[in-house]
């Protein structure tokens, strides 16, 4: 996917970027790379992949949800970046929050906002497991992101804790997603969703599956979730 390509395809979803905004994911781009060199923080890095799987592939989480309005959005593993900062360039009301638990990525991320000229967002190193229990954080988002980061029943304890009652948790998912949400009702009921809307769509150009899952905070998430680091994934709620 070329620059023209990306423009034009949001343009068909009513995206239209700006030259301020394009100029953001050129910038993006070249930092990315840039930063990769001394640090790990994709595999993908040729231009039009990492348009097309980065890029764009965040970014499909506003064809379903309306992200022009100033929400509260935690993402959770964020790495270098990806769904929330490719979301904030292209709808800039969004406040953003990235949690991570590598202090490199935080490093990078901080120095990308500069780079972009980005305001409300913030970056913040720390466990999931550990951020989700602190008062501050806990139930104080509108939504909460995450993009293959771990199985869905794992996911739903670090994330679901982070949404206000009435909140959405948007789960960014590839060809696996129905098999791992139909594994997870339990854990996703447990800590107080449930799966209100899925879309199941294919990534142009190389047409690889992809599903999103639209999971609404219907009740508290009980206290002693999220449990300890590493818990929840050597042991997860099924």
């Amino acid at each position: 996917m070329n620059t023209e390509q990306f423009i034009s395809l949001l343009a068909e979803k009513g995206i239209s970027l700006t030259s301020q905004q394009i100029k953001q994911y050129e910038t993006y781009y070249e930092t990315l790379v840039e930063w990769n060199e001394k640090m790990n923080l994709t595999a993908i890095t040729e231009k039009q992949e990492v348009y097309l799987k980065h890029f764009f592939d965040s970014i499909t989480a506003g064809f379903y949800f309306n992200f022009d309005q100033p929400l509260h959005v935690c993402d959770v593993g964020a790495g270098a970046g990806f769904p929330s900062i490719p979301i904030k360039i292209a709808f800039p009301k969004i406040h953003v929050t990235i949690v991570d638990s590598l202090n490199k990525r935080i490093h990078f991320l901080e120095h990308l906002a500069d780079q972009l000229q980005l305001d409300h967002v913030r970056f913040i190193h720390d466990r999931a497991e550990t951020f989700g229990q602190l008062k501050e954080h806990r139930e104080a988002y509108d939504i909460v992101t995450a993009r293959a980061v771990a199985r869905m029943s794992v996911l739903s304890e670090l994330c679901l804790p982070l949404v206000k009652i009435g909140g959405t948790f948007i789960a960014m998912k590839g060809a696996s997603g129905k098999e791992e949400v139909d594994a997870s009702t339990k854990a996703i009921a447990l800590f107080g969703g449930v799966v209100k809307e899925s879309f199941a769509f294919s990534l142009p150009f190389e047409e690889s599956e992809r599903n999103i899952y639209f999971i609404q905070k219907q009740k508290s998430t009980p206290k002693k979730y999220p449990r300890k680091p590493g818990t929840p994934n050597r042991s997860p709620i099924e």
